[in-house]
């Protein structure tokens, strides 16, 4: 039984994600300056509650052995930070890990940074300097850093992960709350996107790396229709932000899948109804 498809933003690039991916970073920022401006007498007070922390999901995954066990939250983590993790995982059990591909700023700051990467090495150099074995296995170095922020962060009920953590520092850098190694990390992935596109999000991020889960089991995935598959070029594979070899699969459920959908979009796949949106399945 052929399965029905679903070819949305059939475009030359997916527009709405950049749009919702802008928004979503101006108001990360928004929130995070009026957090500052409030604390100095200035800013909206009536917003003065809303913080990086009360809007990071991750917070909800930190929190969540304490909150099982104690029915409370560890320093620093609000209720919102729950709730968003839920609907958060909602989302990625039907969609995959579209808060990586479509909200997540860091994410976005990285993509931006990469398009100068691409535009001065090209499509055929620009993300692919990292010989591919390597890759592979640095892949799974993010769910060793879950495990490791979860291990700190329940034993030492405290938000450890503040201290390392480039989101934080990305939109906090001038306070005095960040720490020197976040900012040398944040540092370092920004130099790095000029090379690997998303090198935080590929390598070492452990909230990337739970909902990373979610493509193995999720409702709606993308799938390739090798009947209609033109492989001159192999631009769905070249151009993917997270370099999965998408030709080489009928239906894709590697963990590094962020949902982006720029592998349905002309720019990476001229043949229509080649590459789509589709109810879930095995190859």
């Amino acid at each position: 039984m052929k399965l029905p498809k679903f070819q949305l933003f059939r475009k030359r690039s997916i527009w709405a994600r950049k749009v919702l991916q802008v928004l979503f970073f101006l108001l990360t920022a928004f929130i995070s300056i009026n957090h500052t401006l409030v604390r100095n007498g200035g800013g909206l007070s009536f917003l003065s509650s809303a913080s990086l922390h009360a809007l990071c999901p991750f917070g909800g995954v930190e929190t969540m052995a304490q909150l099982l066990m104690t029915g409370t939250l560890i320093q620093k983590v609000r209720a919102s930070s729950v709730i968003l993790l839920d609907l958060v995982l909602i989302l990625s059990l039907l969609l995959g890990p579209v808060f990586c591909g479509w909200v997540c700023p860091l994410g976005t700051v990285q993509e931006w940074i990469g398009k100068l990467g691409r535009k001065w090495f090209g499509n055929k150099m620009y993300n692919q300097f990292i010989p591919h074995k390597l890759d592979r296995v640095l892949r799974y170095l993010r769910y060793g850093v879950l495990a490791w922020v979860l291990y700190v962060t329940f034993t030492s009920a405290s938000l450890v992960f503040q201290n390392y953590d480039p989101y934080f520092a990305l939109f906090n850098f001038w306070t005095g709350e960040v720490s020197i190694t976040a900012l040398l990390i944040l540092e370092s992935i920004l130099l790095l996107s000029l090379l690997v596109e998303r090198p935080w999000c590929k390598y070492a991020c452990p909230f990337g790396a739970l909902l990373g889960i979610s493509n193995l089991f999720r409702f709606f995935t993308i799938r390739r229709d090798a009947g209609s598959c033109n492989l001159k070029g192999d631009a769905c594979s070249t151009l993917c932000p997270m370099n999965i070899e998408i030709s080489k699969h009928t239906v894709i459920r590697d963990h590094q899948c962020i949902t982006c959908m720029e592998c349905t979009s002309e720019a990476c796949c001229p043949a229509k109804n080649t590459i789509y949106l589709g109810l879930g399945g095995m190859e």
